[in-house]
């Protein structure tokens, strides 16, 4: 029987048994809508007051600046969007890596009027917070930055980017999906005033995350209807989801640093064992701030999605980047913009490491990473290499 080693965990996470236990009874026995004055309706509203506690004292903020939303990239929506349409028009900042869920929002705001600045980034995929304070114009009303890119795991300088935003009285809001219960996250030592994080990507459940906006913070909602979330988006809650949630920040309180150590260990035992089997090949991402288990492999003159299905066939999930670009014939807008040549980009390859992870996992993918492109190198036309 072939060995399955799932490496995607950047793009989602199986859901911890401790979290399916916590989120059933809300699929059957609590079931009213907890808008609803009722006792079906009061005891499902507990439950997500309950979750939103339990989240704020994760992040270390008071539960109601948290709104619920469905996913990652809604929270990036509202969170750039309601920014700036809170201020009616101005200049924005953001980068040239940053998710899609960003980079779309803030091309869509350009499209009303807004003026926007998209900053580059070195050979690491790092943004220079000296480029921040320069792109601040007399107009800028909000910078938007990633924590951590999700492809090459590189963790940007929030901190001082975040001082930047305060001193210059810009809100700041910081797309935290990969690094959220992975790493320490401060927001007022970061000076952030809109936090985006997701439940799957932490052992939770899909279709459910938030947005954490600093009391005070303008922002208007992006999504209209009911009184729900504080008239902030509007829509019945996902109760189970919402549960869910706050079971898996409650785990990550518990196992986030453990974790972390135990992951870079793994993962720097696949990157040296990598590239002491395989020739040309290179990390992509910071060498030292980079998240605990993410290593993006460049294997010169491999297509990387010819390596993806390879290892596939062995078992072994891994990705050609982001998967929200899933199936894309072109090079990953992240390491076009770090300046990694054509020949390289073409062959990068994500592994991402989780709980699960074992040194035996990764002993067999050092062993079929190997093979696997030797197979595809010793087929492609002489020459082409």
């Amino acid at each position: 029987m072939t060995r399955r080693v799932y490496l995607d965990h950047n793009a989602s996470t199986p859901v911890h048994p401790e979290v399916v236990a916590a989120m059933l009874p809300y699929f059957s026995d609590i079931y009213g809508n907890p808008s609803s004055v009722h006792g079906f309706g009061r005891d499902a509203r507990a439950a997500v007051d309950a979750a939103r506690d339990r989240i704020g004292a994760f992040l270390h903020v008071r539960p109601d600046e948290l709104v619920f939303t469905s996913g990652g990239t809604e929270s990036d929506n509202f969170g750039l969007k309601g920014l700036a349409q809170a201020r009616g028009g101005g200049h924005l900042i953001t980068s040239t890596i940053e998710h899609h869920a960003v980079l779309r929002s803030a091309q869509a705001l350009e499209a009303q009027g807004f003026a926007v600045t998209y900053l580059p980034v070195d050979g690491h995929g790092m943004i220079d917070p000296d480029a921040v304070r320069r792109a601040l114009r007399p107009d800028t009303i909000a910078i938007s930055i990633m924590h951590a890119n999700s492809e090459v795991g590189t963790i940007q300088p929030v901190g001082a980017i975040g001082a930047i935003a305060r001193e210059a009285d810009v809100a700041f809001h910081v797309d935290a999906v990969q690094t959220f219960g992975k790493v320490d996250i401060d927001v007022d030592a970061m000076g952030i005033d809109a936090l985006s994080f997701s439940g799957h990507k932490i052992y939770g459940p899909k279709g459910i995350a938030a947005l954490y906006v600093r009391r005070g913070t303008k922002m208007v909602s992006i999504q209209h209807g009911g009184e729900h979330e504080r008239r902030r988006r509007a829509g019945t809650e996902n109760v189970p989801g919402i549960v869910g949630l706050g079971k898996a920040v409650e785990l990550r309180a518990r196992d986030m640093k453990a974790e972390a150590e135990r992951v870079s260990a793994l993962r720097d035992r696949m990157w040296n064992g990598i590239r002491a089997a395989v020739p040309d090949v290179r990390l992509n991402g910071h060498p030292t701030e980079r998240l605990p288990g993410t290593a993006n492999i460049c294997y010169r003159n491999v297509e990387s999605e010819s390596i993806v299905l390879g290892l596939d066939l062995k078992g072994i999930a891994v990705s050609a980047g982001s998967a929200c670009t899933a199936g894309s014939v072109e090079p990953s807008h992240v390491l076009v913009a770090m300046g990694v040549p054509l020949d390289w980009a073409m062959g990068a390859v994500r592994s991402s490491l989780g709980g699960s992870t074992t040194a035996e996992d990764i002993d067999y993918v050092i062993a079929a990473v190997t093979e696997v492109v030797s197979k595809i190198r010793k087929a492609m036309p002489v020459g082409a290499a």
